[in-house]
């Protein structure tokens, strides 16, 4: 994963540690897709501690050779007809302005569900110090229902 996700800028690349926790700890939330016996696609998320109706998705990473097929929506998708999300309600995520695949990819699903979605600065860049960091959008897609799942 962590390879993949250094393949795939702008997407922020954190350490090969936080890639085995999140798919060791949260593993009936993480997708990966392979494509020709290689690794094409990874989608990470959790289920939010204080509100459990709501998954946030934190990376969803696509390589080059898989690009423009719908990876990153069928992998959500995917996702979100698993038990484990039965009752998910709400997805939220944080884009990057500069990522306009991702914004694409999270309003399309919103979309195809006929779910609202909003967005709102959740981060800005003045929240990462000394690193230059654009800031973050928080979308929130919701409410889902069941048929809209399905």
């Amino acid at each position: 994963m962590h390879e993949l996700i250094r393949r795939c800028p702008p997407l922020d690349l954190n350490s090969s540690y936080s890639y085995f926790l999140l798919c060791s700890h949260y593993a009936e939330t993480c997708v990966v897709a392979e494509h020709d016996a290689i690794l094409a696609g990874f989608l990470s998320a959790y289920r939010l501690p204080q509100e459990p109706h709501t998954l946030f998705v934190w990376q969803v990473a696509v390589d080059a050779v898989a690009r423009g097929r719908g990876l990153a929506n069928q992998m959500l998708a995917g996702l979100m007809a698993r038990p484990s999300c039965q009752d998910v309600r709400y997805i939220e995520t944080t884009v990057s302005p500069s990522n306009a695949a991702s914004r694409r990819v999270f309003a399309r699903f919103a979309a195809q569900r006929q779910a609202g979605w909003r967005e709102e600065v959740f981060l800005n860049s003045s929240n990462f110090g000394s690193e230059a960091h654009e800031e973050e959008v928080l979308f929130r897609i919701g409410p889902l229902s069941d048929a809209s799942l399905s």
